[in-house]
């Protein structure tokens, strides 16, 4: 196993270093994005695969554990690497499936999709379909958060737990700093130069993890170029759900997970959530932003652990 470690990363370095040679920054940033996130996901036991879904081809990652299944769920903007450093903890005991959701990731973009979340909830469901799995432990991270807590609504019989972090779809008490934003007709995801997106980063995460300049540059390029598709996502995904009128309909066991420095939404909506949720175990973490389990994997992974444990 070590020497297949150590075969998989010198073809990497061996590829990104070809890449130096061609390709002109921050083209270069990109290929070292995909490569580390290549390398990780099979380190962590992941693998790729493509399933059509309502005729949508849609990338995800899948572990072969043999254990209940385990979806996650990214939010708005993300992609499926962001639940890697995570999943890693899971992909042994569980059978965990990550996917990218329409528009977004290697799963693209077409803009005769709905992005809407009933739509993306729903891609849920015909995804299990297609990969034969009755029940699933769901957690969702963000909009993902949102599409787990109306998976939990609309499909009750099929969802083992919910596991929400820093989850969109109720309201927020005290608005956060993109609710004052967004109030003034400015989205913060949305931006035309890369001091935008620097800008923006620091919205995401209280503690991000490192990353060269020139790979932040070129996810800064990325967002860029997806400006126009990334506020047609918006816009479909914030029409309003019956979630509000039917959260208190949730039986299942529910995990609420919420970084206090959320930027983005705050987390003053926690007691809304439990409010609706009195099952839920809840977890406000000290110095940890909007992504938990991007900032801190190790500790996050620990908790969700421990409550599917006590199942």
């Amino acid at each position: 196993m070590a020497l297949k470690k150590k075969t998989v990363v010198a073809a990497a370095l061996a590829t990104l270093a070809l890449g130096w040679s061609y390709l002109t920054y921050p083209a270069v940033g990109q290929l070292t994005y995909d490569l580390t996130a290549s390398i990780e996901s099979r380190l962590y036991g992941l693998h790729k695969e493509v399933v059509t879904v309502e005729g949508i081809p849609m990338t995800l990652y899948r572990s072969t554990g043999s254990g209940p299944a385990i979806v996650m769920i990214h939010g708005f903007s993300a992609d499926k690497d962001v639940w890697a450093r995570f999943a890693r903890h899971f992909s042994g005991q569980y059978q965990v499936i990550i996917p990218d959701l329409p528009g977004h990731g290697e799963t693209g973009f077409k803009p005769e999709w709905s992005y809407s979340i009933d739509a993306q909830t729903r891609r849920i469901a015909v995804l299990m379909d297609q990969l034969k799995i009755k029940q699933a432990h769901i957690i969702g991270n963000s909009m993902g958060g949102f599409i787990t807590a109306q998976f939990a609504v609309s499909y009750p019989d099929r969802t083992l737990s919910a596991g929400l972090v820093d989850p969109a779809g109720l309201p927020s008490p005290h608005p956060s700093e993109m609710g004052v934003m967004l109030s003034k007709g400015q989205n913060p995801f949305v931006f035309d130069s890369r001091e935008g997106f620097y800008r923006f980063y620091p919205m995401t995460m209280a503690s991000p993890p490192f990353m060269p300049r020139y790979v932040l540059d070129a996810v800064a390029d990325n967002y860029i170029a997806r400006r126009d598709q990334l506020t047609q996502i918006f816009s479909d995904s914030h029409k309003e759900t019956d979630l509000p009128v039917r959260i208190r309909e949730v039986k299942t066991p529910v995990m609420l997970m919420w970084g206090k420095e959320d930027r983005l939404i705050d987390v003053s909506s926690v007691p809304v959530w439990q409010a609706g949720l009195p099952q839920a175990k809840v977890h406000v973490l000290d110095g940890i932003g909007h992504m938990p389990m991007v900032e801190n994997p190790s500790m996050t992974a620990e908790l969700y652990q421990r409550f599917l444990n006590n199942l």
